[in-house]
C-alpha cells in the first residue's frame, strides 16, 4: 500500500491496481502482433494518463558488486542481493534523524526470473562508466562543500528541481506521471516536484545557445509509437542523481515506445562529456495505474532550515573576525 502525506485537490482516481514486480528489460518486451495503440486526434499514439514506475524501485541502479557481470543472473541470486538491500533502506528510513518517516516510502516489490539486475543497461556491464578528472574532482569537492555558501545549495534541497533524471528514475516517492496530449504537443507532469515538461513536437528550432535552464530544452517527435525526445540547455551543476552533477554540456535522448495499452518501455540515454568518459543508458518500463493519486508536493513552505543555517554560519564568521580585531 502506498501512503502520501498530504492530499492534493488535483488528485486523480479511477480503477486498476498495480501489480508490483521488478520489470523485465525493456528491451525485452516486443509490441503484441497486430494491435495498434489509439490514436489522438492529431494522431499521435494515446498515451494520456496516470502513469508510475514504481515496480522498479528495488532494481539496482547499477549493477550490484555481488552480481557477477553475466547478462542474467539467477532469481534466487538477484533476489538474495534485493531482500539485503530493502532491508537496508528501511533500516534507513526507519533510523530517526536524518531520514524520513518509513510510511513516505514506496516499498513493496518483488523479483521474478529473468529480471534485469541494474536499471543501467549500456555499458553491458550494468556500471556507470568512469567520471573524467573533471567529474571526479567535482563530485570529490561537492561531496564536501556542497552547503558551504548560499549559491552552491542543490536545486533539490530549494525544492526547485531534481534535474531531468531525479524526476523520471524510481526513487523512495513521488513516482506519479500525468501525460497529458494536445495537437503538437505532450506535456509529461511529475508527481516529484511537481514540474510539467512541455514538449513541441513541431521541430520547432531550439532556444538560444545562452539560455539555459535546470531542466533543459526538450524537443520531440514520433516516429511510429515510439516518443523520441531530446534536451538540450541545461544549467551548469544540476543534478543527475547523488553527488554527481552534470554541466551545460549535458545532452539526453529519451525513446517512450508504447508497448500495449498498459506499458511504455522507457530509455534514456545519458551524454555529458566533460562529466562521464562515455555516455550510458537507463531502461525500464513505465505501468498505466488510473487508480494513482498525485498528491501535493509540499516541500519548502515554512522551511527556514537554510536562512537559519547561514545565518548561524555568518554569526559565527562574525565573532571570529571580531576576535581577531
Amino acid at each position: 500500500m502506498r501512503l502520501h502525506m498530504i492530499p492534493s485537490s488535483a488528485a486523480v482516481a479511477s480503477a486498476v491496481a498495480l501489480a508490483l514486480v521488478v520489470p523485465v528489460p525493456a528491451a525485452a518486451q516486443a509490441p503484441e502482433q497486430g494491435r495498434e495503440p489509439a490514436r489522438t486526434a492529431d494522431g499521435q499514439p494515446d498515451i494520456q494518463g496516470l502513469w508510475n514506475n514504481v515496480e522498479a524501485f528495488f532494481v539496482p541502479f547499477e549493477r550490484p558488486s555481488e552480481l557477477d557481470a553475466q547478462a542474467e543472473v539467477s532469481a534466487d541470486a538477484l533476489q538474495a542481493v534485493l531482500e539485503e538491500q530493502a532491508e537496508q533502506k528501511v533500516a534507513a528510513a526507519d533510523s530517526g534523524t536524518g531520514a524520513g518517516p518509513l510510511h513516505w516510502y514506496e516499498y513493496g516489490a518483488t523479483s521474478e526470473p529473468g529480471s534485469t539486475p541494474s536499471l543501467v543497461v549500456d555499458p553491458p556491464d550494468g556500471r556507470l562508466p568512469a567520471l573524467t578528472p573533471f567529474g571526479s574532482q567535482r563530485r570529490e569537492y561537492y561531496q564536501v562543500h556542497r552547503h558551504d555558501a548560499a549559491e552552491t545549495i542543490a536545486p533539490s534541497d530549494r525544492c526547485v528541481s531534481r534535474g531531468l533524471l531525479g524526476k523520471m528514475l524510481p526513487t523512495f516517492y513521488n513516482n506519479g506521471k500525468m501525460i497529458l496530449q494536445a495537437p503538437g504537443y505532450v506535456v509529461i507532469f511529475s508527481e516529484m516536484i511537481h514540474n510539467a515538461r512541455i514538449i513541441p513536437l513541431d521541430g520547432r528550432p531550439r532556444i538560444a545557445d545562452g539560455i539555459r535552464l535546470w531542466e533543459g530544452d526538450a524537443r520531440g517527435r514520433w516516429e511510429g509509437n515510439t516518443l523520441i525526445v531530446e534536451t538540450t540547455n541545461y544549467r551548469d551543476m544540476g543534478e543527475m542523481r547523488g553527488s554527481d552533477l552534470h554541466t551545460e554540456q549535458l545532452r539526453i535522448v529519451e525513446r517512450f515506445t508504447v508497448v500495449d495499452g498498459e506499458t511504455i518501455d522507457y530509455e534514456a540515454r545519458i551524454d555529458d562529456p566533460k562529466t562521464f568518459t562515455a555516455a550510458w543508458t537507463v531502461a525500464y518500463p513505465f505501468k498505466r495505474d488510473p487508480s494513482y493519486q498525485i498528491f501535493e508536493y509540499a516541500c519548502h513552505e515554512a522551511n527556514y532550515s537554510v536562512p537559519h543555517m547561514l545565518s548561524g554560519a555568518r554569526a559565527e564568521e562574525a565573532r571570529a573576525a571580531a576576535g581577531r580585531q
